[in-house]
């Protein structure tokens, strides 16, 4: 029995057809990340998932990329080996193909400022009962500055780039680029921000010192 005919069987014990399959893979594999509340479209996604998880799972061992899932939030990301994931055992895979995506100092020091502030509000219990938490940008541009001594960008086209890369990885959520001109405008921190930067890594943050190895994303840090 050939792979793709064992594939296709299980797929058909679970009410699943192998083109319904390869849809749910290219989206995995081309975003890297899913949302269930992000949309109607990435809920059914999800929702096929936990139809054919275990077939998704040796799917992704054979590619050997990682898989983790969120059950309370409803969220899967990707990991290509060799990367670090909180959470996850390390594997000692090197990686060095495109799925791969270099993360700029822009999003690397946004995505650190992000997770501080998430362990802040969940520690004060200010966290919805989504495992998200809301924030002022007025907020969030004062801890940036705070916490790594430099503003965020002041140019509104870097800055909206930045914030529609951190919301490609969902990471956030805002109500449009016009909200970020405005300083009294809300963000939403999704939980998924934990997974990619570490206590490790949070707790040098708080120190005041420079996030060292491998635990910190860093322009060679890779985003799924």
């Amino acid at each position: 029995m050939t792979i793709r005919t064992a594939l296709d069987d299980a797929l058909a014990a679970r009410g699943v057809s192998a083109e319904q399959f390869s849809e749910l893979m290219i989206r995995l594999l081309d975003h890297g990340v899913l949302c269930r509340d992000e949309n109607k479209r990435e809920a059914e996604f999800y929702d096929r998932y936990l139809q054919v998880t275990d077939l998704v799972e040796d799917y992704l061992a054979v590619l050997r990329i990682r898989l983790l899932h969120e059950p309370r939030f409803h969220s899967l990301r990707l990991f290509p080996p060799g990367a670090e994931v909180p959470g996850l055992a390390d594997s000692d895979d090197a990686f060095n193909s495109g799925l791969r995506e270099r993360l700029s100092q822009a999003e690397v020091a946004l995505i650190l400022v992000l997770r501080a502030e998430y362990d802040k509000s969940l520690r004060e219990g200010q966290i919805d009962e989504n495992g998200q938490v809301t924030l002022p940008l007025e907020a969030l541009s004062l801890a940036h500055k705070n916490l790594l001594g430099r503003p965020l960008p002041e140019g509104l086209v870097d800055r909206r780039n930045l914030f529609r890369r951190l919301r490609q990885l969902r990471v956030i959520r805002y109500a449009g680029d016009e909200a970020l001109e405005d300083s009294e405008s809300w963000l939403t921190i999704r939980p998924d921000i934990t997974s990619l930067v570490s206590d490790t890594v949070l707790a040098e943050l708080a120190d005041g010192s420079e996030p060292a190895g491998n635990d910190a994303p860093s322009p060679e840090e890779d985003a799924p």
